[in-house]
């Protein structure tokens, strides 16, 4: 890639990461709920995961899907479900010390945070992760050099730019749960991250 191709994938991957959708949401209500040292695995999961899935639609597998409506709309339909879930763990979270012997089997595996498989599995099923793939690779892949060699490129820069933002907003989360002082108060919030995350999936029922 040259510089001026290089800087332009540079500002598109952090408007597309930086700003507010699925993955945000929930690295904000996770770093309210259970500090920013517990969201590490999910920080980690989001930065591996989405350049992952970046350099998997750059080999063709956007092309599959694209290919395969039957085959598209099974994997929305997973989509829907595993986000409606983490919607309802997120919603009924709360704070629980890592050392709390009181919570055990289901329930305390449904307060915890996202681990780092969890949130890596979550970027195949998230509509803004699939919509910025398609988009940096079917604008980038290419252009001043191979497919392979653009595709690692590509890659690269998400990657790069992907981790300080997941750990800025996991951040901002933390210091938000800092202001909120009673169970209360988290669960209004968390209601209202779960919701947003709920709404989010309206992408993938407005896809024909």
């Amino acid at each position: 890639m040259t510089g001026a191709s290089v800087s332009g994938l540079v500002l598109f991957a952090i408007s597309m990461t930086g700003t507010p959708g699925p993955n945000i949401v929930m690295l904000t209500a996770s770093g309210a709920t259970f500090g920013f040292r517990r969201t590490l695995p999910h920080m980690a999961g989001v930065s591996v995961g989405f350049p992952l899935m970046v350099f998997s639609v750059g080999l063709g597998l956007g092309q599959i899907l694209t290919l395969n409506p039957e085959l598209r709309r099974i994997v929305q339909y997973l989509g829907m479900a595993y986000m409606l879930w983490l919607a309802l763990r997120l919603a009924t979270a709360h704070r629980v010390a890592p050392s709390d012997k009181t919570q055990c089997g289901t329930a305390h595996r449904r307060v915890s945070p996202l681990t780092f498989f969890e949130a890596l599995l979550f970027q195949w099923v998230n509509p803004k992760a699939w919509v910025t793939a398609a988009a940096a690779v079917g604008t980038f892949a290419g252009v001043t050099s191979g497919v392979w060699r653009s595709d690692i490129e590509i890659s690269a820069v998400f990657l790069l730019v992907t981790l300080p933002i997941v750990v800025s907003w996991a951040g901002v989360g933390s210091r938000v749960g800092a202001f909120l002082r009673t169970e209360g108060q988290l669960r209004c919030f968390n209601i209202a991250m779960a919701s947003l995350l709920v709404g989010s999936m309206a992408t993938l029922l407005w896809k024909p």
